[in-house]
Parts: structure tokens; sequence; C-alpha cells
């Protein structure tokens, strides 16, 4: 396995080994000493094509993630929303698919969304925290601010992510000013 640091303090990349066979092939995705938080939570998550999900995080009790594609092919985005950070309110963006078998790590604080390419998506998360509902807060996925390259114009959306606030929106209300 090989471990790609990026610019963003704690976001890895992780290319996993593939063994194929004529019967088809096993896949390494991850070793607990490449990441730096504990797997405690797994899911799995089932979109078809055109589906946009995020921008998600938990703000009080945030959680690292570990993500890989079993299945198709997406956009993976993750904001930086630790204040004292060197790329705070940037983004990172990368494509994973099961073709590549790169796979991504966000630290806590970050805000993750993706996109999805093909018809059947298939997305294992690992979480370093348990999901809790009453800290779970999105951002818009289009955002002005951020001004995130989506390879897309009008995905499909939850009705809870067209709920989802604008960045200032977000920094103000936490703020104490919204």
């Amino acid at each position: 396995m090989k471990k790609t640091h990026t610019k963003f303090k704690g976001l890895i990349l992780i290319k996993g080994k593939t063994h194929y066979d004529r019967r088809g092939f096993f896949r390494e995705l991850i070793h607990q000493n490449l990441i730096p938080g504990k797997i405690v939570f797994t899911v799995i998550s089932k979109s078809k094509k055109n589906i946009l999900r995020g921008l998600h995080f938990q703000e009080k009790k945030a959680q690292g993630k570990f993500l890989s594609v079993l299945k198709g092919r997406i956009f993976d985005v993750g904001v930086d929303l630790r204040k004292n950070s060197k790329t705070y309110l940037k983004y990172f963006s990368c494509e994973l698919s099961e073709k590549n078998n790169v796979s991504i790590y966000l630290p806590p604080g970050f805000a993750h969304g993706f996109y999805t390419f093909e018809k059947e998506n298939i997305i294992l998360y690992g979480c370093t925290n348990y999901r809790d509902k009453n800290s779970e807060k999105g951002i818009m996925w289009n955002d002005k601010d951020l001004k995130i390259k989506w390879p897309c114009t009008k995905p499909v959306l939850s009705k809870k992510d067209k709920l989802n606030k604008s960045l200032r929106e977000y920094l103000n209300f936490k703020n104490g000013k919204f």
C-alpha cells in the first residue's frame, strides 16, 4: 500500500493493492497504522448516477473518515473547517473509483461530499466517531465562496441537502452573528 500526503494536514490518499486471478480479485484497502484515528463505525452508501451528497460534517463530535469506492466512480471533496489550519476554508478534490483503487482519509474537522458518475456507486466509509444526528451539519454543495469545481451543474440532491446553509450563514451562526 502507498500513502500519499497532501498539502492539507492529515488528509491522505491511500493506494491499495489488488491481487487478480482467474476468479476475480482480492483488494487490500487499509492498514490501521496508515491513518491517525481508530475506525469505530463503518457504513456503506449506494447511489445512482448524478447524485451529489454533501457537504456533510459533525460539528461537536467530529469524525475522521476513510472512504473507498467498492463499485463505481465518484468525484470526492473535502473542505477544511479547522480554524487553525493553513488550508482553512479551502477544498481538496480527487476521483475515487473501483478501478483506480485510491482511498481517502479526511481528518476530523472536514466537511465532505461527493458526486457520482456511474449507474451504481457503492462507497465504504470508516469513521473515527459514531454518527450523532444532533451534531450533523451541512453546507451547500455549490457555495459561491468555496468555488468548488464540481463536474456537474444540476445534480440530484436529497431534501436535507437542499436545505444546507451557505458557508457564510454557517460561520455567522456559529459565531453568534446569525
